[in-house]
Order: structure tokens, then C-alpha cells, then sequence
């Protein structure tokens, strides 16, 4: 891990096109602004983390989802009539 000391008004690069810059220290608070290209995903740390706990479980799917597609996709018994 890189460890920098900033201070209100000076940056930090990231590659060429990532700008994060102190904006503000007070106390145990520091606001950042960051500039990135739009392609670019930011976020806080939680968000992400939630974002991807959340896909997760989406791409999962569930006993009950399993059946029903089963069911969906069984032949209907042409024989009975």
C-alpha cells in the first residue's frame, strides 16, 4: 500500500487520467473530490462492496428458481388425453 501525506488543495494521479484531490481536513474528516473519465467506476468502498454482494446473489439462483425453470422446460405429456 502507497502511503502519501496531503494536504487542502493538493492531488494525487492515478494512471492519466485519475485525479483525486484533498479538499477539505477536518479532524477525522477529509473530503475528497475525484475526476475520472465516465467509463470509470467510483465508489465508496461499502457501495461496492454491497454492488457486488448484490450481484452475487442475483447470478445465484435459488432451489425454487432452479425448479420452476425445470418445470418451464419439461415436455408437455402429449400422451394424456
Amino acid at each position: 500500500m502507497l502511503v502519501l501525506t496531503r494536504r487542502a488543495g493538493e492531488s494525487v494521479m492515478i494512471g492519466d487520467d485519475v485525479v483525486i484531490t484533498v479538499l477539505e481536513a477536518r479532524g477525522d474528516v477529509i473530503r475528497l473530490g475525484i475526476q475520472a473519465p465516465r467509463d470509470v467506476q467510483v465508489h465508496r468502498e461499502e457501495v461496492y462492496r454491497e454492488l457486488q454482494e448484490a450481484n452475487r446473489a442475483a447470478a445465484s439462483p435459488t432451489e425454487d428458481a432452479v425448479n420452476a425453470l425445470a418445470k418451464m422446460l419439461e415436455k408437455p405429456d402429449t400422451t394424456a388425453q
